[in-house]
């Protein structure tokens, strides 16, 4: 008969790691008598980092005897204490390949239902002091398992673990844990998954989006969520182009069209996407940046809306060095922020240069011939900072549904009601009184206060937040889960003597530098730049730090667990084979 061989608890502390400091509670210690398990918790127990850990489906997290002597055997240790794998219940019996998602079992007074095993995560490697070990529960299959709490009671070591119910399907933990983080996933295995009722939310969804892509990867800080199938880029790392045009579109933007040297057609872009040059003429080392596609996505040629930004390198050279007849490297469309198929009601909203996506957006629509309702919402300071207006308007007049509302917010009333626009910023009361559809799907380029503003007040007004699409100019926002105290700070060179390795590049952070001499990951070099990333298992395992590869190769160590698409690399466990340029 399994047992309860001890209760763990252990309040949320400061501990400092690799000169930072992470709140956690990872660290848990057995008590002495009887605990009292709520809904959320046991009594003196609590969790750092509520978005991955803790919470009603994850009140309880359970680790196996059997899998201590496991780990003791595999690392030649024998210095382990019960909540030593940051587990509340250590037990004697129920192991990951036995015990199924939905199973229920009474201990003491309390009842507990199986709902998804245990998140991967860098803090139980920390605590134990095995930096590998997130990666090493899931390829060995010993990842434990969350409980949620069904009939609040005390509990206590010596207890007796009795099972009041199969779960639904007989999918184990480690069967469950294998089909979001392994390869080779089975089909059948993913859909009897998703309609297990007991199955975390966010599991069940990831499922769904594996499902769905046919492919599939991890993503997500909480080991929640697919990293999706993305087409594969149209040419590998750089190749040149050849400067067709330049043209002036407002004061501060310059519009760049670019065509194959050869004279053939470039292959077709998705309506949003950006591209990434390498500017040679700008400065050396050649700095590196992206821009959105502002043209038609298939019309055999590109063409990117540049704004000059003052003492900027690169947008200087762009708008007012480059002529007709220069070459530009420049790496292949990507992004994710794409106009997607539909029926239903279109909201592009924009601010500035924020323009340039959703102006692709609607040429795709216009040439499509589109009978959605369209609503192009847009603004600036006036019509001389409103590159491509008379563009927009063109397309907008050739679409039977469509609608415009424009707001300037430092122009004259006569220049206003020559281009029919609305006095003022576009705020979130503004677009709260255009009464928008509730059906609709949104798309939002501009300033990231303004995105934000703009996302509250879409949702605020019943649109479905995962209908409701963004896009950033610089890099994406970090995913550090338990770092706290830390200064926001702009990206910049690191710390120390310059290495003498491969050039690394962090194309959104404007940053270029070589790989240190001492090793370690690309993840780790982008920490010492304050470049912002995206992790959670530093080990290979959760994807959360996917990144797009716009040039170079990597070598892995470890090698991850599933390697990602073609095109992208887990930037927590690589290391540059030559000079690279990353999407970051």
């Amino acid at each position: 008969m399994p047992s309860l061989l001890s209760v763990n608890v252990g309040k949320p502390k400061d501990v400092a790691w690799q000169g930072r400091t992470v709140h956690t509670g990872v660290w848990k210690h057995p008590v002495s008598g009887p605990a009292m398990v709520r809904r959320l918790n046991i009594d003196g127990d609590g969790q750092g980092d509520t978005n991955g850990h803790g919470g009603e489906q994850r009140a309880v997290l359970v680790y196996q005897i059997e899998s201590y002597r496991y780990w003791q055997r595999h690392f030649g240790r024998d210095d382990f204490t019960f909540g030593q794998f940051g587990e509340n219940l250590t037990v004697d019996g129920l192991p990951d390949d036995e015990v199924c998602i939905g199973d229920r079992y009474r201990i003491g007074e309390a009842e507990f239902e199986v709902t998804q095993p245990r998140v991967t995560c860098y803090r139980v490697g920390m605590r134990m002091g095995e930096p590998e070990l997130p990666a090493l529960l899931v390829s060995h299959h010993r990842p434990g398992f969350y409980m949620r709490v069904l009939r609040e009671g005390h509990i206590e070591a010596g207890d007796r673990i009795v099972r009041t119910r199969t779960g639904p399907g007989a999918l184990t933990v480690a069967d469950t844990d294998a089909l979001l983080y392994l390869p080779d996933r089975d089909p059948a295995k993913l859909r009897l998954a998703v309609d297990i009722p007991a199955l975390s939310p966010g599991w069940q969804g990831s499922f769904r989006d594996l499902l769905a892509d046919g492919t599939g990867g991890a993503d997500g800080a909480d080991g929640a969520g697919a990293a999706g199938g993305v087409a594969r880029p149209a040419w590998d790392g750089f190749r040149e182009l050849r400067v067709a045009d330049v043209v002036a579109e407002s004061t501060t933007v310059t519009s760049i069209h670019l065509t194959a040297t050869d004279g053939t057609r470039l292959p077709a872009a998705r309506a949003g996407q950006y591209l990434t040059l390498r500017i040679p003429g700008a400065g050396q080392p050649a700095p590196v940046r992206s821009y959105s596609l502002s043209s038609a996505p298939d019309t055999g040629s590109y063409r990117i809306s540049v704004k000059h930004e003052p003492h900027g390198a690169a947008s200087g050279y762009l708008t007012t060095g480059l002529r007709a007849g220069g070459v530009l490297e420049v790496a292949a469309p990507r992004g994710d922020f794409v106009l997607t198929e539909g029926a239903g009601p279109v909201l592009l909203i924009s601010a500035g240069i924020g323009v340039t996506p959703t102006l692709s957006m609607l040429h795709a629509l216009a040439a499509a011939r589109s009978d959605r309702e369209i609503w192009w919402i847009h603004g600036a300071r006036g019509p001389r900072e409103h590159p491509l207006a008379a563009e927009a308007r063109t397309l907008l007049a050739s679409l039977p549904h469509s609608r415009e509302h424009v707001f300037y917010s430092a122009a004259t009333a006569e220049e206003r009601d020559r281009h029919g626009a609305s006095a003022g910023r576009l705020t979130k009361d503004e677009l709260t009184a255009l009464k928008v559809p509730a059906d609709a799907t949104a798309y939002i380029c501009g300033p990231t206060a303004f995105m934000t503003d703009m996302t509250d007040a879409l949702v605020a007004a019943g649109i479905d937040p995962a209908r409701v699409h963004t896009e950033l100019f610089g890099a994406l926002p970090a995913i550090n889960p338990g770092l706290t105290g830390r200064t926001a700070r702009p990206p910049h060179q690191p710390p120390g003597p310059p290495g003498t390795g491969p050039t690394v590049t962090f194309a959104r952070s404007g940053i270029s530098t070589p790989f240190p001499d001492g090793g370690g990951s690309v993840l780790e070099l982008a920490d010492a730049c304050d470049v912002p990333a995206r992790w959670s298992c530093r080990t290979g395992v959760c994807h959360t730090c996917v990144t797009p590869l716009l040039s170079g190769r990597v070598t892995y160590e470890p090698a991850p667990l599933e390697p990602p698409a073609d095109g992208d690399v887990l930037i927590c466990c690589a290391r540059p084979g030559s000079d690279i340029v990353l999407d970051m």
